[in-house]
């Protein structure tokens, strides 16, 4: 047990190693854009700003994490998922976005610690069956997608008559995309506990979704281009998780 412990930690600090290099090289290339392109100086990276530099460690360490529980079977990966959210959760603070302050130290840090317990524990049954990943059935499935829609109208609501002062909040446009990214967020944290796939292809709607405000709404460069990295790391993920499926539990995926 202790080597099988031993081998996973290796495996998530050389994950670690590899998202400090991708997201180094991609720091590389925005910082080089800014120099050879005028009309992006200042555009692209934010280092006069405590949240962009508070970001950095926490996008670094969120890369590790995602390729660390890319293989279903390293619940050491969450350790990192903690320090992510914490981090974005400052991040958020500095930004003055205090519900999503919230809901990362309140909601998804209590939901990555559930996940290292629920992994550690089907890890010591050491049953085939506990380790492979599997779709929600079809109930299920679209109970999960009823929430969805649920979060997405209470947030807009929210944003519409709690937080009205905010000006991003007025822009429709903008509540819903939010909102989606957040319900999104949630549900992709909850069902990873479980080791469903249906986190994954929530965290794809979540990039996305993050993609569109950036472009949509914010015109923010660098989000776009955050988004789209994390687009192609939750979908290398994806897809590692459906090849580890087996086809008896592909769920509300059956014909």
């Amino acid at each position: 047990m202790n080597s099988t412990i031993t081998k996973l930690w290796r495996e998530t600090g050389a994950n670690s190693l590899i998202a400090i290099v991708l997201f180094g090289a991609l720091l590389g290339v925005l910082y080089v854009a800014e120099l050879l392109i005028p009309e992006l100086a200042g555009k692209l990276l934010f280092f006069n700003q405590p949240a962009f530099c508070v970001g950095i460690p926490a996008s670094i360490i969120g890369v590790a994490y995602i390729l660390s529980i890319k293989n279903p079977a390293n619940y050491t990966g969450f350790y990192l998922g903690v320090g992510s959210s914490a981090l974005l959760g400052v991040q958020f603070y500095l930004n003055g976005l205090f519900d999503l302050t919230f809901l990362y130290f309140v909601v998804f840090i209590p939901f990555q610690i559930m996940a290292i317990m629920s992994w550690k524990k089907g890890s010591k049954t050491q049953k085939e069956e506990v380790f492979a990943p599997e779709f929600l059935n079809m109930s299920t499935m679209l109970i999960t997608l009823f929430a969805f829609l649920a979060i997405i109208v209470v947030d807009y609501l929210f944003a519409t008559f709690v937080m009205y002062g905010d000006g991003l909040c007025e822009n429709v446009v903008a509540k819903i995309i939010s909102g989606s990214m957040i319900a999104a967020s949630v549900l992709a944290n909850y069902w990873l506990i479980y080791k469903k796939n249906d986190s994954w292809l929530y965290w794809l709607v979540y990039s996305v979704a993050g993609m569109l405000l950036a472009v949509v709404v914010t015109s923010n460069i660098f989000s776009l281009v955050l988004f789209t990295f994390f687009l192609v790391i939750n979908g290398v993920a994806t897809i590692a998780w459906i090849k580890a499926t087996p086809k008896e539990k592909y769920g509300w995926l059956k014909k």
